[in-house]
């Protein structure tokens, strides 16, 4: 067997080899410590201020903190819309890995119901994944309590305190105040977003949303620590957010609650307005609706309840509703009559019971069956004679007509600090012209001398108007808004009116013969609309009464004046009155939807609505029921 030759060692070669395993080794590590190095300094050198910032930003978050919301007040520190607290469960979306399984999941411990989630998916769509939303507003404390042994199964899921609007006196204000509400993705696109980053509410109506920027305030926010399940450890600053400006209105809120009172359940509107300044003492429309039903969501039960009510509650009747004035623009008109030199006040026409065009066969009545005989323009106003006014308007023509009675706000927006109300119609020959295409024909003219016809007026409309004549014909915008309070320690700042324009009447002496009719209106002999309204009150009662009828002069209901509730299905019944009419300081206008009569119907809510105010100011000196006469 022959033998292996042994290998010999060749030193030289391996420690050549061993040398440039080491080398490669050697550089390799080196290598990977220059990238490491390098690593290291590019992201604690190049990109520190970046990765300090995110490393912060995992141990300390900015809170908004949204500011509360300014509270509402009447003329005298009465409360009308408050801030309570409460709490809501928050959900911030990027924390939640399966946001429907958790939904259902947290439906067994908090209720959750249809419109809960309905508002909530809407609203995941409006905000970022990292803002937390509303999920469930006003929780209870049962609810608080179930969630809060539950929390741990719910990471992004908390309970949250907040403040919620509430209103005092519920529906008695709901029209004027307004209401707050959600935010939806409209308004967010309309609305400063840093402003209102936090916020969940928004003005919706009346005062509430007329007034949002004042009312609203300017956020704060919090910095503060959290740990690695997001839970705050402990708060590092605070930058404390302004509340919104407290708002006093000119109302008064014993004067509304006695208007609203004072219809009893039935359709209609009221307002109240000082002459001396356009300041609005009352502004009810009847019937309405519980505000804080909408404050934190209302349920689609509740909504469709109110949306399908035959009476309309949402409807503010006393800004938008749209009504024939009747009778009650008489005295707007007869004053025109003396303002233009059409007539004096000595000037008389004969009622015979019909009034004919001259050359035309069809006759136009008046209420009193035979006519009202010889009838002057007090005895006009005192008794709402039509012939009288069917003359004027025909001698006035209908662009005299209606050029005139825009003087006093007819056909116009009143201008009032609310987000919605109505122009009505002031017949013309432009209108209908734009209407119908139609020519104007001397007929209804005639009939626009009486308020029927084309005629649309609101409530607060009329009382505008009746305020401007009250005021010996110098108008003042109305308004609400009174003063602001930029906190409850705060000096309560008066918000100065818009100006006063000029008056509308030249002769003094004219306005005064009106005037006097509007005195025997409530205060004259038999005849009068309004017969006995002023027995008692403290002050002297200008008035005047308003029917605006719905059927025909030609039907049996014309003849049928004893049947008192079918007239009140056919009628609307308005009335007029500003008192002490020597120097006027209230104005009120009544519009009641159903009523027999202007005087009968809509005459004591008036009366009602002019007690209360009346016991506000106090007695008099002078406290007989006697009128006066204020003719010169």
């Amino acid at each position: 067997m022959p033998l292996r030759r042994r290998a010999i060692k060749d030193n030289r070669r391996e420690a050549h080899l061993f040398r440039v395993r080491a080398y490669t080794g050697f550089a390799l590590i080196l290598l990977g410590l220059l990238v490491l190095v390098g690593r290291f300094f590019y992201l604690q050198v190049m990109r520190h201020d970046e990765y300090a910032v995110r490393s912060e930003q995992n141990r300390v978050h900015l809170r908004r903190l949204p500011p509360a919301r300014g509270l509402i007040y009447d003329r005298n520190g009465t409360l009308l819309a408050d801030n309570v607290p409460a709490f809501r469960l928050d959900v911030i979306p990027e924390r939640v890995k399966h946001m429907e399984r958790m939904l259902k999941r947290l439906d067994t411990v908090v209720p959750l119901s249809a419109d809960d989630l309905k508002d909530f998916h809407r609203q995941l769509k409006q905000h970022r994944s990292f803002q937390s939303v509303p999920l469930k507003l006003h929780l209870t404390e049962d609810e608080i309590d179930r969630f809060a042994v539950n929390r741990w199964r719910f990471p992004g899921v908390d309970v949250v305190p907040y403040l919620t609007r509430h209103y005092p006196m519920g529906d008695i204000f709901a029209h004027v105040v307004g209401y707050v509400g959600r935010i939806n993705q409209r308004e967010l696109q309309q609305v400063n977003p840093e402003r209102y980053d936090g916020t969940t509410h928004i003005g919706k109506t009346g005062i509430e949303k007329y007034y949002e920027n004042k009312l609203h305030g300017e956020p704060g926010y919090q910095v503060v620590e959290v740990n690695a399940d997001q839970r705050v450890q402990r708060i590092l600053e605070t930058h404390p957010p302004t509340p919104g400006e407290n708002l006093y209105l000119s109302i008064d809120a014993n004067l509304q609650k006695a208007a609203y009172k004072a219809f009893a359940g039935r359709a209609g509107a009221a307002v109240a307005i000082d002459p001396r300044n356009g300041q609005v003492l009352a502004m009810v429309s009847v019937p309405t609706y519980d505000p804080n039903l909408f404050v934190n969501g209302i349920s689609q039960t509740d909504y469709d309840a109110l949306l399908n009510n035959p009476h309309h509650p949402l409807l503010d009747r006393a800004a938008v509703g749209r009504y024939p004035p009747g009778s009650t623009v008489k005295p707007f008109i007869g004053l025109g009559g003396l303002e233009l030199g059409l007539r004096t006040p000595q000037d008389t026409v004969n009622s015979t019971g019909v009034f004919y065009i001259p050359g035309q066969s069809r006759g136009y009545r008046d209420d009193q069956r035979g006519g009202a005989g010889i009838t002057d323009l007090r005895k006009a106003i005192a008794q709402s004679v039509n012939t009288y006014f069917y003359k004027l308007a025909l001698d006035m023509g209908i662009d005299r007509f209606s050029h005139w009675m825009a003087r006093f706000g007819f056909g116009q927006e009143p201008g009032i600090d609310l987000p919605r109300q109505g122009e009505g119609v002031l017949p013309s020959r432009e209108w209908k012209r734009g209407q119908t295409h139609q020519p104007w024909y001397p007929g209804e003219t005639v009939i626009a001398g009486i308020g029927q016809g084309y005629w649309v007026i609101t409530p607060l409309q009329l009382a505008h108007a009746l305020a401007t004549l009250a005021d010996k014909g110098v108008p003042h915008t109305p308004r609400l808004l009174m003063a602001t309070q930029d906190g409850v320690d705060a000096k309560v700042k008066p918000v100065s009116p818009p100006p006063a324009g000029a008056s509308v009447i030249k002769n003094p002496a004219d306005w005064q013969a009106v005037v006097n009719g509007m005195i025997d209106v409530v205060n004259g002999g038999p005849g009068t609309t309004a017969r006995g309204l002023g027995k008692g009150f403290p002050y002297v009662i200008a008035g005047k009464t308003g029917t605006a009828e719905r059927y025909s002069r030609k039907t049996k209901a014309y003849t049928n004046h004893s049947d008192l509730a079918a007239l009140a299905k056919l009628h609307r019944a308005l009335f007029e009155a500003f008192t002490p009419a020597e120097n006027p300081r209230i104005a009120v206008a009544v519009v009641l939807e159903e009523g027999a009569w202007g005087g009968s119907s809509a005459g004591p809510i008036a009366r009602k609505i002019l007690d209360a105010w009346a016991k506000e100011q106090g007695l008099p000196d002078d406290t007989s029921d006697e009128p006066k006469d204020m003719a010169p």
